[in-house]
């Protein structure tokens, strides 16, 4: 993880140090359940309890360990032995690797998520609040990136409110399949182990237990929230795509906010760029460059290998990290996001009324015209705009063919901007409720 593009919460939640914190955590309440079902004794569970806790783990001294153990588990719990004592014999008692590695993922990956549903939340209420500033700010819709039809800017940021509501909604899908518990030894068979060890760590960690498990969770899980992961990603990069767009020069209908000071260009002193935005395009592929890996970690060996071992180690802390950064990076430029009516109404005006031609095409239509001939009147005048800079409705005006459908008051009413918005409160009820 670059820590450029990483916030404190999520960097201390992904060291070493915390994970080990999570080991000893899994461990000792292991030993508390299996004091209680009387395999182990009450006091050593105690003294594994109250000497662990008081424990300051030492990462360098864990990684001496494993230097020669070659066994990052059997290190720490070689660690652990050195503050417990004797009773250090009762911890991992029927357990297997993977059972402490992956619980202490899936406490990783809930917590991270966590930290991800407060970022949506503070990305969907700045769009809610410029939505409703800008409901009624008329913009050009473009398709394909050519004008089409009038909307406002506050509809257009609803769409992304939308969006963002459907990936919070997957998010959280993704946190509770994710938090998932698993400590039934070796391939998964509770031979050595309680199962009511499981449902007891589970319940103290807020994870609940795998119905089933081999010798490790099932990675189709895990391949879900990375999914989840990267389609927020994607909307992400939508909304800066959306940003970058809007500021280029010859648009210029909204801009990332520049502060005092900021520099835009080593060379060139007058460059305001968009360079948030750019950056979140960015993360955006690193955040979907996890998505296959975690796919291709489902086929896994019979009851397990350690194939996956290593894509986790990396995915796991870089795509929630950079999806975190990535959010609280796009909900600023969402709040701080300078607006410019004045080129929205410019640039609608650009093209003379052709924005209007649909509703020339439809009420030539419905004066009884043939849609194929509507559609060519239309066009043929709508052209001579695209070439010789005529405004589109005294053209139709001076169309002989269009007028003997058509009176010119008829015509004129066509070009009427508030036609295009008389839905918006609708778009925003179902968007926003009511």
């Amino acid at each position: 993880m670059i820590p450029r593009y990483a916030r404190p919460a999520m960097v201390d939640l992904w060291s070493d140090a915390t994970k080990y914190r999570i080991w000893f955590e899994i461990e000792a309440y292991a030993a508390e359940a299996m004091a209680k079902l009387g395999t182990i004794p009450e006091d050593a569970a105690k003294t594994i309890w109250e000497k662990g806790s008081q424990a300051e783990f030492s990462v360098e001294r864990i990684h001496e360990i494993e230097a020669e153990t070659k066994h990052d588990v059997i290190a720490f719990l070689t660690h652990l032995a050195e503050f417990v004592g004797d009773d250090a014999r009762f911890v991992h008692q029927g357990l297997t690797s993977s059972d402490i590695l992956d619980t202490q993922l899936a406490v990783q990956l809930t917590r991270s998520a966590d930290i991800l549903i407060e970022g949506m939340e503070r990305v969907l209420g700045a769009l809610k609040t410029r939505a409703y500033e800008h409901k009624d700010t008329i913009t050009i819709g473009r398709s394909h990136g050519i004008h089409a039809e009038p909307t406002t800017f506050g509809v257009k940021l609803a769409t992304y409110y939308a969006e963002f509501d459907r990936g919070l909604t997957r998010l959280k899908a993704a946190r509770e399949e994710i938090a998932t518990c698993a400590l039934s030894g070796a391939v998964g068979t509770f031979a050595n182990v309680d199962p009511q060890v499981e449902v007891y760590v589970a319940e103290k960690l807020g994870l609940k237990p795998e119905p089933v498990s081999t010798q490790v969770i099932p990675r189709d899980r895990h391949a879900a929230y990375f999914a989840a992961l990267g389609v927020i990603a994607s909307s992400v990069e939508r909304l800066a795509t959306e940003v970058r767009h809007l500021q280029r020069t010859e648009v210029l209908e909204a801009s990332e906010y520049f502060s005092k000071g900021q520099k835009g260009s080593s060379a060139m002193p007058h460059k305001k760029n968009p360079i948030l935005t750019e950056n979140l395009t960015g993360l955006a592929r690193l955040v979907r460059s996890a998505v296959v890996p975690a796919m291709e970690n489902v086929a896994l060996w019979h009851e397990r290998d350690i194939s996956h071992s290593s894509v986790e180690r990396g995915i796991g802390p870089d795509a929630t990290a950079h999806l975190d950064f990535a959010l609280q990076r796009l909900a600023g430029v969402i709040e701080k996001l300078i607006v410019y009516p004045e080129n929205m109404q410019k640039n609608l005006d650009q093209l003379g009324g052709l924005v209007f031609s649909q509703r020339v095409l439809l009420a030539l239509t419905q004066a009884g015209v043939s849609r194929e001939d509507a559609y060519r009147l239309v066009q043929r005048n709508a052209m001579k705009v695209w070439d010789e800079g005529a405004h589109f409705l005294d053209l139709l005006k001076a169309d002989e063919d269009v007028t003997a459908a058509l009176s010119h008051e008829e015509i004129e009413a066509k070009f009427d901007m508030t036609y295009h918005t008389k839905n918006v409160d609708v778009i925003f009820e179902r968007v926003f409720g009511a």
